[in-house]
């Protein structure tokens, strides 16, 4: 016999409107008595009517993610782990590639999918705040990202000015002075560029260096070719840069493979520093330095606020802007000088000693 509602309320020891609030993922629950009660459930085997509920409720259950490019390492494992969440919701997620296009963004936004979404989570790449809002007040929208027009939707996002600061930051503790930038997207109006460049000259005016606008690459996408189209022009400019913090760790893998072809020594003649942490800059060599936003926090945060507005359609309160934790994770490619390879030669004489 299957459980009810009921029977996971008197499991937890709460209320069948507090099981109600927690399968429905009301934030109005105490994070204490939602573990106690998903434990519940867990034990119980319990499964909603999602079709009876949704029906009630004039819901279908369903949930848009709209991604400006599938194939792309960080909004492919960003994806995965939103789903993740969705699923452990009973949600159904239908994710739609949107190539920062104008008119593929207006159309899922002002169509919703033929109303089939009863919500939407976007990374905006093209539309204007003012579209943005005026979706968000038929449809209940989170934006994924860096965009951040105050008032128009919940928005969750790493601090951008911050991380590139850091990452700059780390570069000139290494002792590096000529410091590139790769990434700048003066054609995108969607801001995660020119904030990550923000952040960049902010470090190195802090240090007493003015910004080069020479060692300032600008790429139209974030793409491994692009990355090093970049790299072969810094190299071939009059002085090359130590040190690259490329605003993706795509763009750093490209510039990386350059680098390798040119006899440039990374981390020895040029350290470089990429942003996202996707698992192909964990396995590269040298391994890549990185910024790390807590992609795992943003699926969590996004899906709460987008069950909040889903589930209180006439809540009042006013669109949240939230900041994810980031942190820098330091790898192979901005070790000190000489450290690299002093590392690899006391692994290899660790090797040749070890007992066969």
């Amino acid at each position: 016999m299957s459980s009810r509602l009921k029977d996971v309320a008197a499991r937890a020891g709460v209320s069948v409107r507090t099981v109600s609030n927690v399968v429905n993922g009301s934030a109005a629950v105490a994070e204490q008595t939602r573990l106690r009660v998903q434990q519940a459930i867990d034990e119980l085997g319990y499964r909603p009517n999602l079709a009876a509920r949704n029906l009630r409720a004039g819901r279908t259950g369903i949930i848009g993610l709209a991604i400006p490019e599938l194939h792309s390492p960080y909004f492919g494992e960003l994806a995965g782990l939103l789903v993740d969440e969705a699923q452990r919701r009973s949600w159904t997620v239908i994710i739609d590639q949107t190539r920062g296009d104008v008119e593929a963004e207006r159309r899922l936004l002002t169509h919703g999918g033929g109303r089939v979404m009863d919500g939407l989570l976007i990374s905006p790449w093209a539309l204007d705040p003012a579209e943005l809002a005026a979706a968000a007040n038929s449809l209940p929208v989170v934006l994924l990202g860096e965009r951040s027009p105050q008032g128009v939707a919940d928005r969750v996002a790493v601090d951008n000015v911050a991380a590139a600061d850091e990452a700059t930051t780390h570069l000139l503790a290494l002792g590096r002075r000529r410091i590139a930038a790769i990434g700048l997207q003066p054609h995108l109006s969607n801001g995660t560029a020119q904030q990550r460049a923000e952040g960049y000259r902010r470090a190195l005016r802090r240090a007493g260096l003015a910004p080069r606008p020479e060692w300032e690459a600008e790429v139209m996408s974030l793409h491994r070719e692009d990355g090093a189209r970049a790299m072969t022009h810094l190299l071939d400019g009059g002085a090359a840069p130590d040190a690259v913090f490329a605003f993706s760790d795509e763009l750093a893998l490209g510039s990386l493979h350059v680098a390798h072809s040119r006899g440039v020594r990374v981390p020895d003649d040029l350290a470089l520093v990429g942003f996202d942490d996707v698992e192909d800059g964990r396995y590269s060599q040298p391994s890549l330095t990185t910024v790390s936003p807590d992609k795992r926090q943003i699926a969590e945060r996004a899906l709460q606020c987008l069950a909040d507005r889903i589930y209180s359609p006439s809540n009042t309160v006013p669109p949240s802007n939230l900041t994810i934790p980031h942190r820098l994770v330091v790898r192979g490619s901005t070790a000190p000088a000489g450290a690299a390879k002093e590392s690899g030669r006391r692994d290899r004489q660790g090797a040749s000693s070890a007992p066969s």
